[in-house]
């Protein structure tokens, strides 16, 4: 008879590095809280930072569907909107060119430029690469530009916070509540883990961060604020689920490893990309100062 040994208890992990995680975290946070209090053109060097390594990401996302995009030009074109954009809207170059006709003059540019660096790849598949690359422009590039505009009207720094804090209170709300109480899919087939109890509690959270924010740092009616937290939470879940769809179809777990312990960029960064535009057109409503 022989004795056989118990294997070994298995370790639990949440498959992440924690330290590294933290560390990133506060490191960016920091980041963002000192850009936006004293050098607000440094925040928006991080923002054209962080669209470009997205679009690097995106591009290497659809190499694995054999999808090519033109990735040198866009990251060109990302950081020239998102600064040009800016510049146009706080005065600060392009004086003769209005905010928008500098947008769609780089917008237009950009796309036309990953055609014609194309070419010498032949037509073979070119529709295949020309819509990767469009599709990375408008996606990531286009609608990433509208930050700058949020943070270049009157309280510029006030409208950023608002908008950022809204995205954190849809995230932390849906994590909070959806963990506690979540029972009923919202969209299984792209992302199992999101629940309807999950989005109430997304609603709840940013109406109420919202509200305060609008009250006491806007200095504009609370229901505005409200207004502003329920499309950051539409929005902002609509832009969780876009990046889940893409990592599905495209088969993998994180965009990429650029943020130890978090993943990519975009990771971090699907939600308020597409609640931004949404988010920008409700305070140039509603919120004196454009």
């Amino acid at each position: 008879m022989t004795d056989t040994a118990a294997p070994p208890p298995k370790k639990r992990s949440a498959g992440r590095d924690l330290p590294a995680a933290i560390a990133v975290g506060v490191g960016l946070v920091a980041i963002v809280v000192a850009t936006l209090a004293w050098w607000h053109w440094g925040f928006i060097l991080l923002v054209a930072v962080a669209l470009s390594l997205g679009a690097i990401e995106l591009s290497n996302a659809l190499a694995r569907l054999g999808m090519r995009a033109e990735i040198v030009p866009i990251v060109i074109g990302t950081t020239a909107m998102v600064i040009g954009t800016y510049a146009a809207a706080t005065g600060v170059g392009f004086r003769l060119m209005s905010w928008h006709s500098v947008l769609l003059t780089f917008l237009g540019a950009t796309v036309l430029a990953v055609l014609i660096v194309r070419f010498p790849r032949g037509h073979e598949n070119f529709v295949r690469d020309a819509a990767a690359s469009v599709f990375i422009i408008g996606y990531i590039t286009l609608l990433g530009s509208f930050t700058a505009l949020i943070l270049a009207g009157e309280q510029g720094a006030a409208r950023m916070v608002t908008f950022l804090l809204c995205v954190v209170a849809n995230d932390t709300g849906g994590y909070v509540v959806g963990v506690l109480f979540g029972r009923r899919p919202l969209a299984p087939a792209i992302s199992p883990k999101k629940t309807w109890e999950g989005l109430a509690g997304s609603v709840l959270f940013a109406c109420v961060v919202g509200g305060l924010l609008a009250a006491f740092v806007l200095g504009v009616a609370w229901w505005i604020g409200v207004i502003i937290g329920v499309v950051c939470v539409f929005f902002g879940t609509c832009g969780d689920l876009i990046e889940s769809a893409v990592k599905r179809d495209v088969g993998i777990k994180d965009m990429s490893s650029f943020l130890p312990g978090h993943g990519g960029v975009m990771d971090r960064i699907d939600a308020m990309l597409v609640a931004a535009a949404p988010a920008w057109l409700v305070m140039y409503l509603l919120v004196p100062g454009g």
